[in-house]
């Protein structure tokens, strides 16, 4: 489950990256980074390492 919710951060924080320069997608990118970064902190505070 760790593995996955690190996946997932690293899948949106690329999107949301991507997204940066296309401009195309507007308030979705936002949404994309909050996610990540929300998925980032669940695995830091739940304490677990790959």
């Amino acid at each position: 489950m760790g593995n996955l919710l690190y996946l997932i951060a690293v899948i949106l924080v690329i999107g949301w990256i991507f997204g940066a320069f296309v401009y195309s997608v507007g308030g979705l990118i936002h949404i994309l980074l909050v996610l990540a970064i929300i998925s980032i902190l669940f695995r830091v505070i739940s304490g677990r390492r790959v």
